[in-house]
């Protein structure tokens, strides 16, 4: 049977239309996965049985993670939150991480999983990590526009099969304090960290670039998300 992914929407505006890209989907499916797309909610009945009936969770990218959840007010720097989203993905992932299920974050979800391991983030990285590197990309979302120096003895490293790949990138945020119990397996060369996995896990990986775009073409994109997947069915 095809474990069960629970992905969590993408909020479209103040009026939480919610949806899912496909590249998410696909990126899913191609690897074994079944991808759900949950319900945007904070009620504890219906989370705890999300919980139960998916065998994985993905944390996809979206709008910024609200400052106060790391401790900070926010910055005038155009930073764009949705509560609902901090609620629900706060609420959910105790859950599955007491039952040890995977949790995979990608952009947003990479900086989630470092909030909620008590790590803080840059709100934005021109204003407080400036950087020669565009790490809000304006090539289109397959371009590989940025290297990312691959960690040794990480699952990253077996991954890629190689110590520097190429990645797209699209996010103003990134991690600052690394949160506990998170290990970095993946750095820009300005210093950011851009993957992150937790040791003592079963699977709880992050990165900061999009393999759902990646993954028809990039070896490495398509290695996350099947590695991502069998940890799932097992």
């Amino acid at each position: 049977m095809r474990p069960v992914i629970g992905l969590i929407p993408l909020i479209e505006d103040e009026k939480l239309r919610y949806w899912m890209r496909p590249g998410y989907m696909k990126g899913v499916s191609m690897a074994g996965g079944l991808p759900v797309m949950l319900p945007l909610t904070a009620d504890e009945n219906q989370l705890a049985d999300i919980a139960s009936m998916c065998d994985g969770l993905l944390l996809t990218g979206g709008p910024d993670v609200e400052p106060a959840m790391y401790g900070q007010e926010t910055l005038p720097v155009g930073v764009v939150t949705c509560p609902p989203r901090d609620a629900m993905e706060s609420r959910l992932y105790p859950l599955f991480m007491a039952q040890d299920k995977p949790v995979f974050g990608i952009c947003r979800g990479i900086q989630m999983l470092n909030v909620l391991c008590g790590g803080t983030l840059y709100q934005d990285i021109p204003a407080q990590h400036p950087s020669e590197i565009a790490h809000h990309q304006q090539a289109e979302r397959e371009a590989r526009t940025h290297e990312v120096r691959v960690l040794p003895s990480t699952p990253l490293r077996e991954i890629a099969g190689q110590d520097v790949i190429r990645v797209n990138s699209f996010h103003h945020e990134a991690i600052d304090r690394l949160g506990e119990g998170l290990a970095p397996m993946g750095v820009s060369p300005d210093g950011l960290i851009e993957a992150v996995w937790m040791p003592e896990r079963r699977f709880v990986w992050g990165v900061q670039w999009h393999p759902e775009y990646l993954w028809p073409t990039d070896a490495a994109a398509a290695g996350l998300f099947r590695a991502f997947v069998d940890a799932c069915r097992r």
